[in-house]
């Protein structure tokens, strides 16, 4: 295998046009986003290299560039990301300059830095300043550009190497942190992996292909890189590996021979390195037919082609989240408003805020709000509902008489009568129940308005705007306000419950149209007694005397209580008064009263007393009578005195009249109250908060001394403001450097592999070229 069998790398100016347009752009958006650091949430195509310490991560990274300018050493050398942007200029035989340079965007961006030690001298440095002196490990990105015309179009990520065991200020779990650091960037779908292994190590233990296998199991983003293939072992090769049949990679695998550490303390330059690689494969016969598989300038070749195909493929997708987060900033940033400094455009904007809650709390009611629920009853609705499926079914449910019982109502009727016997029904008893009954309508009315209350107080809090929540003491204020307004209008309308109840209780119109009246009330009262003696018939006792002389016997009584009241079954009978004044005008017979004195006297005293009473006058009989007779003594009337059980067909008839009576009257009033009170309410609390509301928040809050303090916003608020407008910045900048892609990077190609199983596929655009290689290794 000759020299001139090898096909050389292509230069750099003959690259294809899209690789020099889309990955520049790509770099744009990384510097663009770097400005939001770990706060941003678009994650970007990019190339993340990974691998264990002292696989040669650093060394492919500085062949890449064709400059030193990486810190080295025997231990860990890269402690914290590198993102890497190689930007291809035009060289001075295109009208260009052959300068190269860097660019720290840490650090004074504009700086560009010509000398490449003081670029790895200032990676140390930012490296020490974040993670200390003794191989400390930090996940804070180095932002590093790099201009040359000696590079292609290429953005990386240099990640710390896998470590095992920790040295200097490493904590103990050093290598679960960096294992956790690098999937970070290679999880990402738009993260490309390369994944570095050296030659000399078993490649089915590669710690980089097993943590890319992880993130990419399918191995659709993962390049191999095998380095050190001039230190392996006699009589070995890696063209097993290079072919894909050891472990397959759809994007192949690259082998590459590194700088050792004499060639670096010798300070071998990179060119030289780059003949010296470009002789070894020469020398190699195991390496015939992979030179599209060998060296520095073609894996620098298929990064590019591949990192532009990914680019491309990613577009849509990189557009659509830009596009949505840049929505859901400028909407996050409108809540926020403006600021509006002057005290004019202050007072306005105060009176722009109480009119759009005025508008919305009367919209609510009215059921006009362009937030309509459609799952659930809200605004006037609720109201609506309170009044017919709360209020005016609870007052249809409830029975009048419930709570009395007949023998409350006949002990009514008995205490109206005084002490007279009624001839009629009593007025008074009525009255007096009908009065309480209508009492009881008056808690569930007030109940009723301040159930009211509670839904226009949650109203108030629904049409708290959003822009609201910039102002919390206005908000604040303008719920204080509404509170106590609100309050005020349910006094009135209590007030106007209580007089309509009282109204009814101080009248009791008889002459309703729709009241039973009294006839009507006898007929029915008696029509209902007559069945249930029907049927419940009363059986006799042995003992009851007959109708007649039940009759007598009542009869006697009620002759005898015109003359004395019964009174625990005790009567003064004054009729014997009127029987021994009958005697004394009878003359001698007097058998009647020789029958009386022997009820109180003996017999021997009989004659005495006949004799005495001939002898005197009626009045003087009858004091003697007394005088001669022993005291009676009355037993003590109990403290409560209840009417018996047991009550005549009179009585019932009465307690069904009066029962009948009650609820007829009771359903008038009721009727009236279901309809005056949800009225009272509306008139005094509904329709007055809608009519009023404004004119309260003018006159309590719309005040020139409260602007300033009213719209006063917190601290936290303006720096979210700040950092939201910030945001919003970016992605607006974003958006316009993707406009800035050519046509021809709109399209979508999917699908490129390179180099898998041995069979090399070219990719869409790219077209292979034999050119022969310059002296200086230039690519």
């Amino acid at each position: 295998m000759s020299v001139d069998d090898l096909p050389p790398s292509p230069s750099a100016s003959a690259v294809t046009p899209l690789g020099s347009s889309v990955i520049p752009i790509v770099n744009k958006l990384q510097d663009i986003f770097a400005q939001l650091g770990s706060k941003s949430t678009i994650q970007l195509p990019q190339v993340a290299v990974v691998g264990s310490q002292s696989s040669g991560k650093s060394s492919v990274l500085e062949a890449l560039v064709g400059r030193d300018f990486l810190p080295r050493g025997n231990d860990i050398c890269t402690r914290r990301p590198l993102v890497l942007q190689l930007l291809q200029t035009k060289p001075r035989s295109e009208g260009g300059s052959d300068e190269e340079w860097g660019e720290f965007l840490h650090h004074n961006p504009a700086k560009r830095i010509y000398d490449f030690s003081e670029i790895r001298r200032e990676i140390e440095a930012e490296t020490n300043r974040i993670s200390g002196e003794n191989k400390g490990v930090s996940d804070n990105p180095i932002r590093l550009k790099i201009s040359s015309p000696n590079v292609l179009d290429i953005s990386l990520v240099d990640l710390p190497g896998i470590t095992k065991v920790p040295v200097g200020d490493q904590p103990s779990d050093i290598e679960a942190r960096i294992r956790t650091m690098i999937l970070s960037y290679i999880k990402n779908p738009s993260c490309l992996i390369l994944a570095v292994t050296p030659a000399n190590s078993d490649l089915a233990n590669s710690d980089a292909l097993q943590i890319a296998g992880n993130a990419d199991p399918d191995g659709h983003r993962t390049i191999g890189v095998i380095t050190k293939l001039d230190i392996m072992d006699r009589g070995t090769d890696a063209r097993n590996h290079l072919l894909g049949k050891t472990i397959p990679l759809r994007l192949g695998y690259v082998g590459v021979v590194n700088r050792s550490q004499e060639d670096i303390l010798m300070n071998r330059s990179i060119k030289d390195a780059l003949i010296a690689e470009e002789k070894f494969f020469l020398s190699r016969p195991a390496y015939s037919g992979l030179t599209d598989r060998l060296g520095v300038p073609q894996l620098a070749k298929k990064l590019n082609q591949i990192l532009v195909q990914h680019i491309k493929a990613m577009l849509p997708t990189l557009k659509s989240r830009i596009n949505s987060a840049l929505f859901a900033t400028a909407k996050e940033y409108e809540s926020y408003g403006d600021i509006r400094e002057s005290r004019g455009g202050q007072g306005a904007l105060l009176l722009s805020f109480l009119t759009k809650y005025c508008e919305a709390f009367s919209s609510t009611l009215e059921g006009k709000s362009k937030e309509m629920s459609t799952s659930e009853l809200s605004g006037g609705a609720r109201i609506l509902y309170i009044f017919q499926s709360v209020f005016v079914k609870s007052l249809e449910e409830v029975d009048p008489c419930e709570d009395l019982t007949d023998e409350d109502i006949r002990t009514a009727i008995q205490n109206a009568t005084g002490p007279r016997s009624a001839l009629f029904v009593p007025d008074v008893p009525f009255e007096v129940l009908v009065r309480r009954q209508i009492s009881r309508l008056l808690d569930p009315s007030l109940q009723c308005a301040r159930f009211i209350y509670d839904e226009l107080i949650k109203i108030s809090h629904q049409c708290m705007m959003t822009e609201l929540q910039r102002f919390p003491v206005l908000q604040k204020r303008m719920d204080e306000v509404i509170g106590n307004f609100l309050r005020e209008g349910l006094e009135p309308s209590q007030a106007m419950i209580r007089d309509l109840l009282e109204m009814e209780m101080d009248y009791i119109n008889t002459s309703h149209p729709n009241f039973i009246g009294g006839t009507k009330a006898v007929e029915l009262a008696m029509q209902q007694v007559k069945s249930s003696r029907i049927s419940h018939p009363v059986t006799r006792p042995k003992d009851t005397v007959e109708p007649e002389k039940a009759a007598s016997s009542a009869s006697q009584i009620k002759t005898r209580s015109f003359l004395g009241r019964q009174t625990n079954g005790s009567v003064t009978d004054l009729g014997v008064l009127a029987a021994a004044a009958d005697a004394e005008k009878s003359g001698p017979a007097g058998n009647t009263w020789t029958g009386l004195a022997s009820m109180f006297r003996g017999s021997d005293v009989q004659a005495a007393a006949k004799n005495n009473l001939l002898n005197r006058t009626f009045s003087e009989a009858a004091q003697a009578m007394y005088q001669n007779l022993s005291t009676i003594y009355l037993k003590e009337p109990p403290t409560v005195l209840r009417s018996s059980e047991n009550h005549s067909e009179q009585e019932s008839v009465e307690i069904q009249i009066t029962k009948l009576l009650l609820k007829s009257y009771y359903d008038i009033v009721r009727k009236n109250v279901e309809d005056l009170v949800p009225k009272a309410i509306m008139h005094f609390l509904v329709n007055y908060s809608k009519r009023e509301l404004h004119n309260v928040f003018i006159e309590k809050l719309y005040r020139e001394n409260l602007i300033e303090e009213l719209l006063k916003e917190p601290d936290e608020l303006a720096i979210k403001r700040k950092r939201t407008q910030e945001t919003l910045r970016i992605l607006q900048q974003a958006n316009r450097t993707l406009d800035e892609l050519p046509l021809e990077a709109e399209s979508v190609e999917r699908g490129y592999r390179i180099g898998f199983e041995g069979k090399h596929e070219e990719l869409p655009g790219t077209r292979r070229s034999r050119t022969e290689t310059n002296g200086n290794g230039r690519f």
